[in-house]
């Protein structure tokens, strides 16, 4: 097995764990309008999960730029410095007294999120799938490609 098809494997279960957490932060949200639950509780549930979101989404960012993918490093570069600004400034949780007043904007926000996250997912298993199939007949002769039509 290669070493990029490992890698790919990485960055599917990695990109799994964010599509999960967003999904669930937007599951709570909604619930929360919905009147479903109280404050607290959607916002501790929220709370306890968006530093690991955070510190997730900061690996999958420098792993694509230590494997030297530079178009996936170059497009989470954004999502990884916007979710740095909001640590820094500390806005990155979600209070209890003012969860109704930032409602919509914490929904736009993970929606967004959620859509890169799905984004992100295609091109990893396109990638995946690239990677395994040159794993499968990757070998030490040359590739005919006649001979790869005639095994079907």
């Amino acid at each position: 097995m290669s070493w990029d098809l490992i890698l790919w494997i990485i960055f599917f279960f990695i990109n799994i764990a964010l599509l999960a957490s967003t999904f669930y932060q937007i599951l709570c949200l909604s619930d929360l309008e919905a009147d479903y639950m109280n404050p607290y509780e959607s916002a501790s549930r929220i709370n306890s999960i968006v530093v690991p979101d955070f510190i997730l989404q900061g690996v999958l960012c420098i792993l694509f730029l230590l494997t030297w993918h530079w178009f996936l490093f170059l497009i989470s570069v954004p999502i990884t410095g916007y979710n740095a600004m909001l640590f820094m400034k500390q806005q990155h949780l979600i209070y209890v007294t003012e969860v109704f007043r930032t409602l919509s904007a914490e929904k736009k926000y993970r929606v967004a999120k959620l859509a890169f996250y799905l984004f992100l997912f295609i091109i990893v298993i396109v990638r995946i799938l690239a990677a395994g199939s040159l794993a499968l007949y990757q070998s030490e002769e040359e590739l005919d490609i006649r001979s790869y039509f005639l095994e079907f």
